[in-house]
């Protein structure tokens, strides 16, 4: 996770995913957990066991390394996010210390436990809603902004510990599919400029074909070539926002074949030619920078 260092295990992020690439931030997962709350618009989490919504004023937590995405729901504008993302040894302090043991691991370790909605609706969670927002105020110019801000998530992980302790007490077996889907996403996130067989995907999870479509269906509701389109389109489309490169060079940078395939799947896909695509979020890179 880039920014996160050991010393200050940290990040804050401000998203408009409306001005994102695909108003989506696709799938992905990280060690560190993730603290987020909705100041406006409406957003869609997905993780592999489903979805959940977000309207603005409520919030949650994605456990570490959920995979998970986000997206806007549709009709929603102007969504706005603002998150916490750290390493849980920002509150825990040394690894294997008492507080680690006791208040940490028993919730980041516990797999059926993805992720923990916040709603205003609920009074215990209105006043951890409330903690939530309130910790984004803090600025790095406040003295003892960093003990200021520990003490703030510290006291949020406990309340959120306390409301879903039914949830991570109770243990279930080790379900195996999430670590499968996330070692053939990385082999698509490493191959997807070269031509790659579903036997070369599902070989990277050491599963059989069968298994594989079985995973990708289970975990992301799309078949392991639709994956493999949708992540090729996705390098296509920061392409076009981010370079002057040819359409040429960004069809044979992204595994898309001939100019008029991937002019074809683009369309089909974002609803553009890749050119409309380029001009719009290009210029719409010029006018925020203006």
């Amino acid at each position: 996770m880039p920014g996160i260092t050991p010393d200050f295990p940290y990040i804050a992020s401000y998203v408009e995913l409306d001005k994102f690439i695909g108003r989506q931030a696709p799938w992905h997962w990280h060690k560190e957990v993730e603290l987020f709350y909705i100041k406006q618009g409406v957003l869609e989490y997905y993780t592999p066991k489903g979805k959940m919504i977000f309207p603005a004023g409520s919030g949650g937590l994605v456990n570490s390394n959920v995979l998970h995405m986000t997206k806007l729901q549709d009709g929603a504008e102007d969504t706005t996010q603002i998150l916490h993302i750290f390493d849980t040894a920002f509150i825990s302090g040394q690894q294997g210390s008492l507080i680690e043991r006791k208040y940490v691991l028993p919730l980041v370790t516990a797999g059926q436990v993805e992720m923990i909605g916040l709603y205003p609706e609920n009074p215990e969670q209105a006043q951890l809603l409330r903690l939530l927002y309130q910790s984004f105020q803090y600025s790095k110019m406040d003295c003892a902004y960093e003990i200021k801000l520990r003490a703030a998530l510290s006291e949020i992980w406990c309340g959120i510990l306390n409301i879903s302790e039914p949830l991570w007490s109770v243990k279930g077996s080790y379900n195996k599919t999430s670590d499968k889907i996330k070692l053939m996403l990385i082999y698509i996130h490493e191959h997807y400029a070269d031509k790659i067989t579903i036997a070369e995907i599902a070989a990277a999870a050491y599963i059989s074909e069968r298994e594989c479509f079985r995973v990708f269906h289970d975990s992301l509701r799309m078949t392991p070539v639709e994956y493999l389109k949708s992540y090729r389109i996705q390098k296509a489309c920061h392409l076009l926002a981010e370079s002057n490169e040819s359409l040429t060079y960004i069809c044979n940078a992204c595994g898309l074949g001939s100019s008029s395939y991937f002019g074809k799947t683009f369309r089909d896909c974002m609803g553009c030619t890749p050119m409309e695509y380029r001009s719009k979020w290009q210029d719409s890179d010029i006018n925020r920078q203006k």
